[in-house]
């Protein structure tokens, strides 16, 4: 197997920087839409078979050093009571959003083997032949409760902070709830064979930094403490640059940097004993070949003084990127980062 993106979670040295990218199992490759159009995407993300072979597909075509999983951040919030739609239009909806105590006692206990065969399943399906690291992944506790408490995306999250704001007991005693079945949902993924999970904090960077500390933190530091030891493990607050002293304190091995800051001030930041990962924007993809070759190189470049680097985009990849200029950036990365060492 290619461990070039394990060695470099590790702080190891590496031949290379290992590249993936978040998102690359998706609505831009062709091989993807052909899949898609034949089946909902829960239907998808809950079809083993199916499931798989959209993971696989940019390991083959892009040469990516790690594959992640696909599936959705809210698959498990479906299986502890809350019913699941996603809208083309309006993307997931959450019925019965969560705003009181009866709502939050009214969610039950995941228990993976029972509730999400089909995760563990896939795993074990990709597990059979694939050539470089499988991630699995799951959102943050905060994340999740945002989209459990809004009913779905929100532009302002004003229910979100009401209740942190007016009934933080009851928000906190969400946010345990949820923790426990994070850990669940991630030790299950570990024992079906993941080789490292990252943990999504979508929405983190909606929060101040003093809120984040009380709010969010100190649930992930519980996750990341849970797993299994010497396992690699990233934690991705997005848009969460302006706090990154703050995201440092999660307890994982890798942290996942948004494009907002220059790469080499997040590691000034975080200091050389860092690992991190990513952090060129999305939409540097719709650029021409030059352009993406010199913004890459440059992140490469400055990777460099961190202890470990993986490149990846500073937020997943978006839907009409052109495929040849995702593989072009896999290249580059490749070829500059191995001339670099």
């Amino acid at each position: 197997m290619n461990d070039t993106f394990l060695k470099a979670c590790r702080g190891e040295k590496t031949d290379y920087t290992p590249v993936w990218i978040m998102r690359q199992a998706g609505r831009y490759l062709p091989e993807y839409q052909k899949v898609r159009s034949k089946v909902d995407f829960l239907t998808l993300c809950k079809t083993p078979e199916l499931a798989a072979e959209v993971t696989l597909q940019p390991v083959d075509i892009l040469k990516v050093d790690a594959a992640i999983l696909f599936s959705d951040i809210l698959v498990p919030v479906e299986a502890i009571g809350m019913k699941l739609e996603f809208s083309e239009s309006k993307g997931p909806i959450l019925y019965d959003p969560v705003r009181d105590s009866i709502g939050v006692s009214r969610l039950r206990t995941l228990d993976p083997e029972e509730d999400v065969p089909f995760v563990m399943d896939t795993i074990k399906l990709l597990k059979q032949g694939l050539k470089v690291p499988l991630i699995g992944f799951s959102g943050a506790p905060f994340t999740l409760a945002t989209y459990m408490i809004e009913g779905g995306s929100s532009r302002n999250y004003v229910n979100t902070k009401r209740m942190m704001y007016s009934e933080p007991e009851l928000f906190h005693r969400l946010m345990d709830k949820i923790t426990d079945c994070v850990i669940s949902y991630l030790k299950a993924q570990i024992d079906a064979g993941v080789d490292a999970v990252q943990v999504f904090d979508s929405w983190a960077g909606i929060l101040s930094p003093s809120d984040f500390d009380e709010f969010a933190l100190k649930y992930v530091q519980k996750i990341i403490s849970s797993l299994k030891p010497g396992l690699p493990k990233i934690y991705f607050a997005f848009n969460g640059s302006a706090m990154l002293n703050h995201v440092q304190k999660s307890g994982a091995d890798v942290l996942g940097i948004d494009w907002r800051i220059d790469m080499s001030d997040a590691i000034n930041t975080l200091g050389p004993d860092a690992k991190v990962q990513g952090n060129l924007d999305p939409c540097t993809l719709f650029g021409t070949k030059d352009v993406i070759a010199r913004k890459a190189a440059e992140v490469v470049k400055k990777g460099m003084a961190a202890k470990g680097h993986i490149f990846n985009l500073g937020h997943g990849i978006l839907p009409e990127t052109p495929v040849d200029n995702a593989k072009a950036l896999v290249q580059t990365v490749h070829e500059v980062s191995s001339k670099e060492r």
